[in-house]
Formats: structure tokens, sequence, C-alpha cells
């Protein structure tokens, strides 16, 4: 019976010994839980910091500030040149019925000027009396009145002329437009084909300015500062894009 009660004794001791070291691990544990949840939040401020300062080393935030200001100046540029844009435009047209005009003058005309140059001959080569007996009755009316062909010949020959000098300037005009265009300055026309109105291609230039540079500021993927040379790259098309739009029209 003593042995019993002994045992029980040191059973009895054995647990006590047992549930104060357990009660020391679980207030140890729950320290090291408060430590380790500090120190996540310490890493996760880290590397939020981190990550803010490699975003500003990139210099994003000011090449969008750059590209803000040179877009700005192109849209000066444009509006500076604006007044030239809808003229280019309306030559067109005039040349489509320039052209519908002189077709149909050249149609009419046949061969009369060729004709006309050999009557205008005939006429100063004969004198009066033989072109009486012609029913000629006025040499200088006559020569007149043939003149008119060779006077139309010559007005159709003239206009043709200008439109060659219009359609010149035009398509350089589209050459350099369709340049730029090629660099990310946006179209002049609507879908339809119609020339947009200076407001409305400012509101368009705006938009696509927007989107460019929330697409941008999106997508990169740099973690360093960029080269001089890269920079020069990211900005030297808005500076072509602003130096052609000044050059546009030489004249």
């Amino acid at each position: 019976m003593m042995k019993v009660v002994k045992e029980l004794e040191i059973q009895m001791t054995e647990l006590k010994e047992a549930k104060e070291k357990l009660a020391k691990l679980e207030v140890s544990y729950d320290k090291s839980k408060m430590t380790v949840a500090k120190k996540t939040i310490e890493i996760k401020t880290l590397d939020n910091k981190i990550k803010a300062l490699e975003k500003e080393l990139t210099l994003d935030k000011t090449l969008a500030e750059i590209k803000i200001i040179l877009w700005a100046k192109i849209g000066q540029s444009i509006t500076n040149q604006w007044q030239s844009i809808p003229t280019i435009h309306e030559q067109i047209l005039l040349i489509n019925i320039a052209q519908f005009e002189t077709q149909g003058a050249r149609a009419s005309l046949g061969n009369m000027p060729e004709q006309a140059n050999k009557m205008i001959q005939f006429l100063n080569t004969h004198t009066k009396e033989q072109l009486a007996a012609l029913d000629i009755s006025s040499r200088t009316d006559t020569i007149l009145t043939v003149k008119k062909a060779l006077t139309l010949r010559n007005f159709v020959q003239t206009l043709e002329r200008k439109c060659q000098d219009m359609q010149a300037e035009i398509n350089a005009f589209k050459l350099k437009f369709t340049t730029l265009q090629s660099k990310g300055l946006p179209s002049l026309l609507t879908s339809s084909g119609k020339l947009l109105t200076h407001d409305q291609y400012a509101h368009r230039v705006n938009n696509y300015v927007s989107n460019q540079i929330t697409a941008s500021s999106s997508t990169s993927k740099e973690t360093s500062p960029p080269s001089g040379q890269i920079l020069y790259d990211k900005l030297e098309t808005m500076l072509y894009i602003e130096h052609e739009i000044n050059h546009l029209f030489e004249v």
C-alpha cells in the first residue's frame, strides 16, 4: 500500500512538472508567434519601400511628366499649323473637280486646236476677196472665233499645271503625315475619311497620350535607373514628331 501511494506521489509530481513545462512552452510559443507577426509586418513594409524606391529609380513618373510636356508642345505645333491642314484637304476636292472639268473640256475640244491653227494660217494667207468668196466677211472676227478653241486649250493646260503643283504639295503633306502616324501621331480623319475639326483632333490626341502613359506605367518592368541612351530612345519619337510638325508646311 505504501508503495502504491509512493508511486502516485511520484506521478503527481511528474504531472505537475509536465504542466508547468507545458505552460512555459505555451508562453514561449505565444511570444514566438508575436515575434513572427511583427517581423512579417516589418519585412512587408521594407519590401514595399524597396519597390517604391526601385520605381522612383526607373524615372517612370519623371518620364510621364516629360511626355506630357512634349505632347503639349506637339499639340501647340499642330494648332500653329492647323490653318493649312484644312486647306490641303480642300485642295484635294478642288483637284477632283478640276480634273473632271478639264477632262470634259478636252473631250469637247477634240482636235479643234490643231484645226484652229490651220484655219488661222489659212485666214492670214488669203486675200479679202478670196475670203469673201468663201462667205467669210470679217477676217478679224473669224480669227477671234477660231482662237476661242486655242484659248480654251491654254486654259485647260494652265489648270492642269496648277493641279499638278497642288498635287505635289498634297503628296508631300501625305508622305510627311503618314510618317508621323507611323511614329504614333493619331490620324486626322474619321472612320469615314472625313477631316476632323481642330477641337476633335485635340481631343483625340489627348486621349491617345493618356492611354499611352497609362499603358507605359502599367507594363514597365525595369528596376534599375535607365541609361542616357534609353531615356533618349524613349523621347526621340516625340522630339521627332514635334520637329516635323513645325516643318509640315515649308511655305
